[in-house]
């Protein structure tokens, strides 16, 4: 009577485990329901939302009596050079192959991991007006289409598919909405976003702002699903405070992000506000995935993007002279 007991017990055990690893195999091996909101698979953490459905993007507070209201544009074309590769500058400065994922490059036409100071000086650039700035994100791809090209399979680690060409880049720099503001250094390197937000503690890094071009105030951190003849949008905005004292160093604390009203932090000072933006012709219901880290599993909310300043100090003055003066400027 007890052998047969157990291998009662032993019968429920297997047919209840049996069931617990279809369920999530059906999930796509990690607890997300495949389906319309996400990419099957378990390679994948792609999560899908409409934008319009997102309650409006906060407004700003109105710019105080001593802002600094112009607007810069630098043309450095939409990557058609195609500089791509696997490195970061910026936060594995001379390890190749160190990012683990493909970034797309506009300005600065040599930066690699080995990339020195002098080297970015004397490089060609895609900016029009002579910008040698690195300006740098991850690729995005389209996972239903084979990469063909061998920049679109030097990546590995499960970033696979067709990288996806931007049909529009736009780099700005922003004023203060409290005061005027002042030159970044020569060199400065900046990052936004957090590369590892999906298996992060919290969301404090996340900057991740995934738009369609038919609604440009409603923003979501999921990747969008847009409206025939729409763009997908990417705006990735940069921290502008400085503490006046380092230029990258390792715990990215040497800038910070102003507060809604344009305050920035005790013992910084606000300088120029990068924004990145970049728009790509999706047909409706294509699935994306943003090249990242195999943990973090393409997820939409670690979008990052990074720079490198390397305007020379009669460039950078030009740009704060126009943005404290409430002028809109091309440089």
């Amino acid at each position: 009577m007890r052998r047969e007991r157990r291998l009662l017990v032993l019968t429920i055990c297997l047919v209840l485990g049996g069931g617990l690893t279809g369920a999530v195999l059906a999930s796509g091996g990690d607890g997300l329901p495949a389906g319309p909101g996400h990419a099957s698979g378990p390679a994948s953490a792609a999560v899908y939302a409409d934008p319009r459905e997102a309650a409006p993007w906060p407004t700003a507070p109105p710019p105080g009596p001593d802002a600094s209201t112009g607007v810069v544009s630098v043309d450095c074309g939409r990557g058609e050079e195609r500089h791509l590769n696997q490195d970061n500058l910026v936060v594995s400065p001379g390890l190749a192959g160190g990012a683990h994922h493909t970034h797309a490059y506009v300005g600065n036409l040599s930066t690699d991991a080995m990339s020195t100071d002098e080297s970015l000086a004397a490089a060609p650039t895609s900016c029009r007006g002579g910008d040698r700035s690195a300006y740098f994100w991850p690729v995005l791809r389209r996972p239903d289409r084979p990469g063909t090209r061998p920049y679109e399979r030097a990546a590995g680690h499960g970033n696979e598919g067709e990288i996806l060409a931007p049909a529009a880049v736009a780099v700005e720099f922003h004023g203060n909405r409290a005061g005027k503001v002042v030159a970044m250094p020569r060199f400065l390197r900046a990052m936004t976003g957090d590369a590892v937000a999906f298996t992060a503690a919290d969301a404090a890094g996340v900057r991740a702002r995934w738009g369609c071009s038919g609604s440009p105030d409603r923003f979501t951190t999921a990747y969008p699903r847009c409206r025939s003849g729409e763009r997908v949008t990417r705006t990735l905005v940069f921290p502008s405070c400085w503490n006046g004292l380092e230029t990258a160093p390792a715990a990215r604390d040497h800038l910070a992000f102003a507060a809604a009203n344009g305050v920035c932090p005790r013992g910084t000072f606000a300088v120029p506000e990068l924004r990145l933006s970049l728009a790509y012709d999706v047909p409706p219901g294509v699935p994306l995935a943003l090249d990242s880290f195999p943990e973090q599993r393409h997820s939409p909310l670690t979008d990052h993007a990074m720079f490198v300043n390397v305007m020379t100090d009669a460039q950078m003055a030009e740009v704060v002279a126009c943005l404290n003066e409430g002028r809109r400027c091309r440089v």
